[in-house]
């Protein structure tokens, strides 16, 4: 379950379950993306950028281009982590996060995302709706205050 509805704190709480986890109770190194992905899309609800919407009203979706991931310390069966989001980058096409993991302050995990916006029919570029870029910065300049 994620807290954190807050722009200006953009951390959210996950848990780790079973399905997470190697035999060995270690987060498998696919399912950090997974807390990673949760994290960007539970930031974007709280500052007004619903995904459903997006598509419906926009006819534009957000996928990942690329990502850097750096391991450092292994998550494990019961942890609670903290996911954060930063803002690195808003562009007309594209958005760049800044991305980390901890669990109770030990730093496991960070990621550098970028995300392309896409036309949700063709998956060709397409121009991030003009209130999905007002309401990206207006966290940022809340996150930095």
């Amino acid at each position: 379950m994620s807290e954190g509805a807050d722009p200006s704190n953009p951390s959210f709480r996950y848990r780790v379950y079973w399905e997470d986890t190697d035999a060995g109770g270690v987060v498998y190194h696919a399912r950090y993306l997974q807390f990673l992905e949760r994290a960007r899309s539970d930031w974007l609800a709280s500052i007004g950028v619903h995904q459903v919407p997006l598509r419906k009203e926009h006819g534009v979706v957000f996928a990942i281009t690329k990502m850097q991931l750096d391991f450092r310390r292994p998550a494990r069966l019961e942890d609670e982590l903290s996911v954060t989001v930063g803002v690195l980058a808003v562009g007309r096409l594209k958005m760049e996060f800044e991305q980390r993991i901890e669990r109770e302050g030990e730093l496991l995990l960070t990621a550098t995302v970028q995300a392309a916006c896409l036309d949700a029919e063709r998956f060709s570029p397409a121009r991030t709706p003009v209130e999905v870029r007002e309401r990206i910065t207006a966290a940022v300049s809340v996150m930095r205050d």
